[in-house]
């Protein structure tokens, strides 16, 4: 996929960062299903165009849907942000091994180290869900200024410098500035 086309973008997990990301998804110009673990956070995003419990007073773009089931919002996807809190994220990879399809691309922007085997976010997606590239998205950021469209830069890892650059672009917004690097491990 070249960088002007547009993605399908699943988000997974609604709290203030998946929130966020999925905002600035949608101004690069992609369609964008958000996955919140509460069933009344993805009814008030989609009645309400706002995350009241993570991120109020922050106006979503009315063409974010908004569900909680994690396979409704990757089926069809093209990139999958994997957003969800660090002791979750292999629950939740494991819920969506039959609705990604093979190949599409994990970026992972949840930070941390699982408990219990020690795995960085990255290779714990990898063993969960092999067969797909996996990227990393981070950088000093907070959620709040995310949202509101305040100058922020992150960096998106990939082992592949081709589908990380397209990735980056994708995810390149006048205020939000990604930056490719190879380094998946940090």
């Amino acid at each position: 996929m070249s960088p002007t086309e547009p993605f399908r973008v699943a988000v997974i997990g609604a709290g203030a960062w998946g929130t966020a990301l999925a905002a600035v998804a949608r101004r690069a110009g992609h369609a964008v299903t958000l996955q919140a673990h509460e069933p009344e956070v993805a009814a008030a995003i989609n009645d309400r165009q706002e995350n009241p419990l993570y991120l109020p007073g922050i106006a979503l773009d009315p063409t974010i849907r908004a569900t909680a089931d994690p396979a409704d919002a990757a089926a069809g996807a093209t990139m999958v942000l994997l957003v969800a809190p660090a002791q979750h994220l292999r629950a939740v990879c494991g819920g969506l091994a039959r609705a990604v399809a093979p190949g599409t691309p994990l970026v992972v922007c949840a930070k941390g180290i699982e408990i219990g085997t020690g795995l960085l976010m990255s290779d714990l997606v990898a063993q969960v869900l092999p067969g797909h590239p996996v990227a990393v998205l981070s950088g000093p950021t907070f959620a709040i200024e995310v949202a509101r469209q305040q100058p922020t830069a992150v960096t998106l890892a990939c082992a592949d410098a081709a589908r990380g650059a397209t990735l980056a672009a994708a995810l390149n917004t006048r205020a939000f500035r990604v930056y490719r690097g190879s380094d998946v491990t940090g």
